[in-house]
């Protein structure tokens, strides 16, 4: 591989890293995160409120986060378009 090539290499994932750490302490994300969670708190609580055991309501944060990694990926394209107008 030609020095030319690798340095192209370098520079490519060196954007990809900067863009990575942009969107990990971005606002964008944070809210994404935060209103998910709580959107699927409310659902949960609706429907769990027969119910009071103490293994079901532990299930809470743990779909909110899952959930948010489903849907963050979406946001993320989103943001992404939009960072890179700047």
């Amino acid at each position: 591989m030609s020095l030319e090539k690798r340095v192209e290499e370098i520079e490519k994932r060196n954007k990809r890293v900067e863009l990575d750490k942009k969107w990990e302490t971005s606002w964008t994300r944070k809210l994404c995160i935060l209103l998910l969670t709580y959107i699927v708190v409310i659902i949960y609580s609706y429907f769990i409120s027969k119910y009071n055991n103490i293994l079901f309501s532990s299930l809470v944060p743990v779909i909110g986060f899952f959930l948010s990694t489903l849907s963050l990926q979406l946001m993320r394209k989103f943001w992404e378009k939009n960072i890179n107008k700047e």
